[in-house]
């Protein structure tokens, strides 16, 4: 729709629709942030009437435009702009804002709400995402488009705040955004300079604009509030193909009220009964009822979608086309944008062989190429980290500014942003990305982890350098609490393989895993090849435990537990109990999350109850060992930060040797 088909005064009534539509939202639930949906309503109106491309009877158009509120608080004006523009998002959802169970909560929650692309609150991350998806799209882009057959051809939007340019996580994912030259990506910074604690004077006085020149972005400055300004600045964005575009968009916060304008009580407050209905008047907005959407702004809204529907049509039938021209590649993205696995990949996995000691990273990179050949859709990097992580895919391409068509990314000394782009990635479709960096620097990730898991995103973690056996390097790169911190977020799958079979059983539950992410925990130093004709298979991981070693009556007298590289060390100290006297089971258990998800009798059939002699060991700390260890049970932990010495010698100094476990439990009761 063209600037001049809305004549100025309907278009008038239809931001000031919007901006009421927040104010009596907010009002009703006495919460919310009412501020930003009213300062950035102008700007917001004209992207969505004149310029974003999507489908709201087929959300999940490939080749629609992503649009981002990274401003998070904000959300309801995505919600309004979703209701006024068709979605399944009825008023009653809209008068429902922040209650349980309803379409609307406080802040845009991924698969709550029909055209919510992403989970934004947490500021930054949106932002993050936004280059995620503009990184996808262009990957896809060049997998797939052809001169005359383009089915990757749009922009991603994000809108963002002030508040979102000041976390890091933000200028990571920008600088990597520049450097790569996402020219696909369109951000509108609401610049309303006001935070919670009051002007942004207080803390932030750069200037925004240069910082993203330095970047290497494309940047114009305009009022927000100019809609024809805002207009022309969008289709100059979409112009420039070489540079992602941040449009600063100078607003007033809480714009037409009378006496909260530009103040900090508007972002964080409702306006109150008495400021809501001097905002009404000195809008000409009638007092009754509250959440009135006009006839006439309805009528913008269904024009528009008809225009849309237009512009996807002519692409369901350009896909038409490329499936006759190009069925081999029409076959692949149908595959990717299902994100498909072969029926039979944990056996073409678990084919892979190891006949020496090796590092559990080594093993993934080993069974990492055999994945990416079986899995199109596979892709991903690390944070610097590539030749320790061992994540490099062979003979699949980097990707560099111009040539997006590999599938290794490289995302700098970044894990904030990496995160934070993973998520985006995951969330555009088709491709399943991993990141990968030491399991130290997790913490780094772990906003980013959380909203993954929040979201149920299928992104692959790899973090290696897994325990206090990294040994020199000491204490800041020995990750001693960090298996057990990202155990305790919800919906995260966490995997401590034992050996190599374990490792590429591991990757195959990762690459199955629906429901949410999976983090890898591997191991630096190398590890025995454990012999399976000796010992249980390690298809037994997907299990999350399984019994390793068996004792010989039933039940056991004593139950060993240890996961990863104490798994080995737990089968030693099993030898050595024997030779006591002692029947012993050892149970290897390299995710918690997957073994309860079992059914109660396999559990109890691993760990029966009547076996209160049992022994954990990880070198890390205890915290969440004690369920399975038992009230009579013993663990072998690290409950304090490591040291700088060769990894045998901290072994030795922690009582992480079979004989030191040996005569500690010859010790105890």
């Amino acid at each position: 729709m063209s600037p001049s088909a809305i004549a100025p005064e309907l278009a008038q009534k239809a931001v000031n629709c919007l901006r009421m539509l927040a104010a009596d939202a907010v009002q009703k639930a006495n919460s919310g942030h009412p501020g930003m949906p009213m300062g950035a309503a102008d700007y917001a109106f004209v992207l969505w009437t004149q310029f974003l491309k999507h489908n709201p009877d087929d959300p999940q158009w490939p080749n629609r435009d992503r649009f981002v509120l990274s401003a998070g608080h904000g959300s309801m004006l995505l919600y309004g702009l979703l209701h006024l523009s068709g979605y399944e998002l009825p008023m009653e959802q809209l008068q429902q804002f922040r209650q349980w169970a309803s379409m609307t909560p406080g802040h845009p929650e991924y698969r709550c709400a029909p055209g919510v692309e992403t989970t934004t609150g947490p500021l930054g991350q949106g932002f993050g995402n936004g280059v995620g998806m503009a990184l996808a799209s262009q990957m896809m882009a060049a997998r797939f488009n052809r001169s005359d057959l383009r089915l990757v051809d749009h922009f991603v939007y994000v809108i963002c705040s002030d508040g979102d340019l000041m976390e890091g996580v933000a200028s990571e994912a920008a600088s990597l955004a520049g450097h790569l030259g996402l020219g696909n990506l369109i951000c509108l910074y609401d610049d309303n300079r006001i935070t919670i604690e009051g002007s942004t004077d207080l803390a932030f006085s750069e200037d925004v604009g240069r910082r993203f020149e330095a970047y290497g972005w494309h940047v114009q400055h305009i009022d927000g509030h100019d809609r024809q300004a805002a207009a022309r600045a969008i289709e100059q964005a979409q112009r420039e193909k070489e540079r992602p575009s941040l449009i600063v968009c100078r607003t007033h916060i809480a714009k037409g009220a009378p006496h909260a304008q530009d103040t900090a009580e508007a972002h964080g407050a409702p306006l109150g009964e008495e400021e809501l209905r001097l905002t009404k008047e000195s809008l000409g907005w009638p007092l009754e009822p509250s959440f009135l959407v006009p006839p006439e702004v309805r009528a913008i809204f269904v024009q528009r979608r008809e225009e849309l529907k237009v512009e996807y049509d002519a692409w369901v039938q350009m896909l038409a086309r490329y499936r006759q021209q190009h069925p081999d590649l029409a076959e692949r993205w149908d595959r990717m944008q299902r994100k498909e696995v072969p029926d039979d990949l944990e056996e073409q996995l678990l084919a892979v062989q190891f006949d020496k000691p090796i590092a559990t990273r080594s093993a993934s990179g080993k069974v990492l190429q055999k994945a990416a050949a079986l899995v199109p859709s596979l892709c991903g990097g690390s944070a610097d980290l590539a030749p320790s992580t061992m994540t490099i895919l062979q003979e699949c391409g980097h990707i560099a500014k111009g040539d997006l068509s590999g599938r290794n990314l490289h995302f700098g000394v970044r894990e904030h942003g990496m995160g934070a782009i993973l998520n985006g990635m995951a969330l555009y479709g088709g491709l399943i990305p991993y990141g990968a960096t030491f399991l130290v620097f997790s913490d780094y990730m772990r906003a980013s982890i959380r909203l993954a898991c929040m979201m149920k995103a299928r992104v692959i973690y790899v973090f290696t350098h897994d325990s206090i056996f990294v040994g020199e390097d000491g204490p800041t790169h020995q990750p001693v609490e960090q298996v057990a911190a990202l155990r305790a977020i919800p919906n995260l799958t966490v995997i401590r393989p034992a050996d190599g079979s374990e490792t590429a059983a591991a990757w195959a539950v990762a690459l199955r895993n629906t429901q949410g992410p999976t983090a890898l925990i591997l191991s630096r130093q190398a590890l025995p090849v454990l012999d399976r004709g000796k010992y249980a298979p390690a298809s037994g991981l997907a299990q999350g435990a399984y019994v390793i070693s068996e004792a010989q009556s039933l039940p056991p007298e004593t139950i060993l537990i240890a996961t990863g590289s104490e798994v080995p060390l737990a089968l030693e100290v099993a030898e050595g109990l024997r030779e006591r006297g002692k029947d012993v089971r050892v149970v290897s258990m390299p995710s918690m999350e997957l073994f309860e998800r079992q059914p109660d009798d396999y559990k109890r059939n691993v760990l029966p109850p009547e076996c209160k002699q049992r022994v954990v060991m990880e070198a890390g700390v205890s915290f969440g060992w004690h369920r399975y260890a038992g009230e009579r049970g013993r663990i072998v932990s690290i409950e304090r930060f490591g040291a700088s010495a060769p990894a045998k010698v901290v072994a030795q100094h922690f009582g992480f040797t079979a004989q030191s476990i040996l005569d500690r439990l010859a010790q105890e009761p």
